[in-house]
């Protein structure tokens, strides 16, 4: 990794992007400490720091600016709701999804012109909820409809700002933007985190030999997750000989790599993103049944954690079927005369390729809900896991690091190849 980040620094162009992509991070942490005008942000952090550790799971993944209510206090998640939805739509509405793939760039600005509309939507809604939320917990001082408007208007503002961010970053820098911003939030926490858990160490209210287990589980999380993600199925293929002119082509051997976990880090965004909606509907809802309802299933409760594992284990599937289509693999190998020993081509080979992804995804998905769901009951049965760098938090760090290395490298062997050529 090291030397693929050297090797990256030698080229202007690529040092040029990673410039920039730090740039960014560095105006949206800037956002992350610009408190929305009229909220006591003194009193919100004294109450959340009591509410226990609902909140803090939500606070997360948008780097501590839920907590001091911030500009990008929503964060990205109402896009990522809106992406989700509209792949949803397209798997319903067939006229979406050709609009998407037989228009070529013109139908893909249309679909994310969709997107961006109905983020702005979910961001409202998403606003109203926060707003209503740290009005019933006495945070705003100021509870007139303007007041109240002029959070809601400014945090979908904000997170129409950070969507746009993400855009730019995926476009001139490296690696996918909108994930790199939940990494830095992640990210930005931690030296703080580390200095308060030594603080504990020293004081005495952890002991050595938790904090040495927290460390020894962080590190074998670290080497888990890097081998699911990067684990995959070598499917051989052969292809036959063919007589083109002169030339003979074709005859040998190779084979197709299916990864573990096609969707990545991902499945763990999305059911976050979806986790965050039930308890901002139940902010507008006077029935206290329906409030209890809404905590109830956010994660670090019970129902919560069996929701979040289940939606983990759906999404896997969901992005998996979306990005993976073993018809067209299937065409692709017959088209150039290739064959998978014992497999006839054609309907066959997919099928056969369909149960090989169907079989992996299932592994992947359990062990992908598992890293992200069994630290938190390890935390709490065992006292271990005081550092907060751990399953959910630790698969995204770790995944999005390794994705934005792989397109680095890549971007890296495309100029070598090009040198080469010329």
């Amino acid at each position: 990794m090291l030397g693929g980040l050297l090797n990256a620094l030698r080229i202007a162009d690529l040092r040029r992007r990673a410039v920039f992509t730090a740039i960014m991070l560095v105006l949206y942490r800037f956002g992350t400490h610009l408190p929305v005008p009229g909220v006591d942000v003194h009193a919100l952090d004294r109450i959340l720091k009591q509410q226990g550790s609902v909140f803090n799971f939500l606070d997360l993944f948008v780097g501590g600016a839920f907590s001091r209510f911030a500009l990008f206090a929503l964060g990205v998640f109402p896009y990522i709701t809106a992406s989700i939805i509209m792949s949803l739509l397209q798997v319903v509405f067939p006229t979406l999804k050709e609009m998407a793939q037989e228009e070529g760039e013109a139908g893909r600005r249309k679909v994310g012109m969709y997107t961006r509309y109905l983020t702005v939507v979910l961001a409202v809604l998403q606003g109203m909820g926060q707003t209503v939320l740290i009005r019933n917990l006495g945070a705003l001082p100021d509870t007139r409809p303007l007041t109240m408007g002029m959070i809601v208007v400014t945090l979908t503002a904000g997170t129409m700002l950070l969507t746009w961010l993400g855009e730019v970053m995926t476009e001139y820098g490296v690696g996918n933007g909108v994930s790199l911003i939940i990494f830095g939030g992640i990210v930005a926490r931690l030296p703080s985190q580390t200095a308060q858990t030594l603080g504990l160490l020293r004081v005495g209210e952890v002991r050595v030999i938790s904090f040495l287990l927290d460390i020894a589980v962080v590190l074998a999380s670290i080497i888990a997750v890097v081998a699911v993600t990067q684990a995959i199925r070598k499917i051989p293929v052969q292809y036959a000989k063919r007589v083109v002119g002169r030339r003979v082509y074709g005859g040998q051997s190779t084979h197709l790599p299916l990864r573990l976990i096609q969707a990545g880090v991902i499945p763990i965004i999305f059911a976050v993103s979806v986790l965050q909606f039930p308890g901002t509907i139940a902010t507008f809802v006077n029935n206290e049944w329906i409030r209890r309802l809404g905590q109830a299933i956010l994660p670090g409760q019970l129902w919560g954690d069996i929701l979040y594992f289940i939606l983990i284990i759906l999404f896997t599937y969901f992005y998996t079927a979306v990005s993976f289509d073993p018809n067209d693999i299937s065409e692709n190998i017959k088209k150039y005369g290739g064959f998978i020993p014992g497999i006839r081509p054609g309907r066959p080979t997919s099928e056969y390729l369909s149960r090989v992804a169907e079989r992996l995804t299932l592994v992947g998905a359990l062990t992908l809900a598992a890293i992200a769901v069994l630290p938190i009951y390890l935390a709490r049965g065992t006292g271990v896991l005081t550092f907060y760098l751990a399953g959910t938090s630790l698969l995204i760090v770790v995944g999005v690091a390794l994705e934005t290395m792989k397109q680095i490298e890549a971007y890296v062997l495309m100029r070598h190849y090009e040198g080469f050529m010329r």
